[in-house]
């Protein structure tokens, strides 16, 4: 099984590189944009059962190891 972590800060959190890209986008001419938030996604090869246990593992390793719960959130995909 994949699981797939995709982690982004809160809302409320300065995000300087979501910032500097809306900053280039627009210098490009894409002016239909309002704001821009990077994250970044941890893809996880999980020998799991079934997909229940796999995100009860991913969100364990998440919680203990890949996010910083003070400034981000996260989700969790599965897919086999």
């Amino acid at each position: 099984m994949r699981a797939i972590v995709n982690v982004y800060l809160k809302e409320g959190i300065l995000d300087p590189q979501g910032k500097a890209t809306l900053h280039a986008l627009k210098t490009l001419g894409f002016d239909g944009i309002g704001s821009v938030r990077i994250g970044k996604q941890i893809v996880l090869s999980l020998s799991a059962a079934d997909k229940e246990s796999a995100k009860a593992e991913a969100e364990k390793m998440a919680k203990e190891l890949l996010v910083n719960e003070v400034i981000e959130e996260f989700s969790i995909e599965i897919a086999k």
